[in-house]
């Protein structure tokens, strides 16, 4: 195990050390802890008639106050905490349209406030997320609104697991968030269907991005490059922007991972019934076939348009519950039944990976669960290998091929030494 430990740390270390170029950071609601800044212990008879945990227990002379928001709080509230007034509560929101956007602060938010001699406000610091903070100045008997972006440094990643139980399981134990196993599944969900196909002793890499302010980790960025070897077949796909921006994932071959249908229409968890023409309906008790794959899953579980496509029915039926119909090119229509919401109307465009609805147990059903089904020219076909035989995916050629084999060497390369690093550690634990 020792060896383990510092050989797989040692991958994990190089992987944090690779940077990509910082992009625009997008908002992101992240509480923030701040100190309240020179300022000298309470006295005990302070901190007897201090306010309630977590907010501002300061003296009149500060020059610098941090109030941080509690549940239940509104400006009136904070400004007290901070031992302002109402009336510069009221300068302040008069003084610029953009300051109403204090009215809508949530727990964990924090707001500094800088105060003169007379405890005057002069300037007021809102940090709306790890990212975004609003700078009101005061000018004069007015404040001026200014507000200040930061640039998370982007640092690659590296993890490697194995599958035992299932994914989910994999992932944690290796370090990996739902999130990003989420993500995951959606680079390749147009090559697996991640409800039926994972198997014991799957393996799985990937190197993406971690997203850090002031050296903290705020959250995760961009997969960058991923396998996953399913029974002895090895997928790989890589990050690829061309040069209209778009950006996609590729196999090495520079073949699209995004088909024109998902092999599964939600996120993966456990199916509770095939593609089964003769089997025993659970409700009416007699042999009905079933001309479609139902996938076991909460109440509320979001359901995707497996493709591009037009709503061509949504309603309800006594046995099929809440549906949607959704008609692609080509002659094939997708239905989505038992659903416990319908998002989407009759005649309505839709995109892959859109959601349509949620999971239920509407109409003749047991439980909740999807029943799915896919159907070319009007015949019901079996989801689960109808699309082996459909079109492939765009391909990239030309130029741009040779960009994207350019643009993925290197991550090729990292992915390739840190999946062959982890290996050989557990070879050498096993040994």
């Amino acid at each position: 195990m020792a060896v383990l430990g510092l050989l797989a740390g040692a991958v994990l270390v190089t992987a944090g050390l690779v940077r990509s170029n910082p992009v625009e950071a997008r908002r992101v609601a992240i509480p923030i802890e701040i100190e309240i800044l020179n300022q000298p212990g309470p006295s005990p008879a302070a901190m007897m008639a201090a306010p309630a945990a977590g907010t501002y227990h300061g003296l009149e002379s500060s020059k610098r106050v941090v109030v941080t928001v509690n549940r239940g709080d509104n400006m009136s509230l904070v400004f007290d905490r901070a031992g302002l007034s109402g009336a510069e509560l009221q300068s302040l929101l008069d003084s610029d349209k953009g300051a109403a956007a204090l009215r809508n602060i949530f727990p964990g938010q924090t707001l500094t406030f800088n105060v003169d001699e007379k405890h005057q406000l002069t300037e007021l610091r809102f940090a709306k997320s790890a990212l975004e903070t609003t700078v009101f100045t005061k000018e004069g008997s007015s404040f001026r609104m200014l507000s200040e972006m930061k640039e998370p440094e982007l640092r690659h990643t590296f993890r490697h697991a194995v599958v035992q139980s299932s994914l989910f399981n994999a992932g944690v134990q290796a370090g990996v968030s739902n999130q990003m196993i989420l993500e995951l599944a959606n680079v390749f969900g147009g090559v697996m269907d991640f409800a039926l196909d994972p198997r014991k002793g799957d393996t799985f890499s990937v190197l993406y991005e971690e997203r850090f302010v002031d050296g903290e980790k705020i959250g995760e960025g961009a997969v960058i490059a991923a396998e996953y070897t399913n029974e002895g077949r090895r997928y790989s796909a890589y990050r690829f922007v061309d040069e209209s921006g778009r950006s996609g994932y590729f196999s090495t071959d520079g073949v699209s991972m995004r088909k024109a249908f998902l092999r599964s229409p939600l996120d993966f968890t456990r199916v509770t019934s095939n593609f089964n023409m003769r089997r025993m309906h659970p409700i009416a008790r007699i042999i009905r076939p079933h001309r479609g794959v139902d996938y076991g899953a909460p109440t509320g579980t979001p359901v995707y348009s497996s493709g591009d496509g037009r709503v061509l029915e949504s309603g309800y039926g006594r046995g099929n519950g809440n549906y949607v119909y959704v008609q692609h090119d080509g002659q094939i229509t997708t239905r989505y039944l038992h659903l416990h919401k319908r998002l989407v109307k009759k005649g309505q465009r839709v995109e892959q990976g859109q959601t349509i609805g949620t999971v239920g147990a509407t109409g003749l059903a047991t439980g909740p669960h999807l029943h799915y089904e896919f159907l070319v020219s009007g015949v019901q076909k079996n989801p689960r290998s109808v699309l082996d035989n459909l079109p492939r995916a765009r391909s990239l050629s030309g130029k741009e091929l040779a960009r994207f084999r350019s643009g993925i060497a290197g991550f090729d390369a990292q992915l390739t030494t840190y999946t062959k690093a982890w290996e050989l550690a557990v070879a050498s634990n096993d040994g």
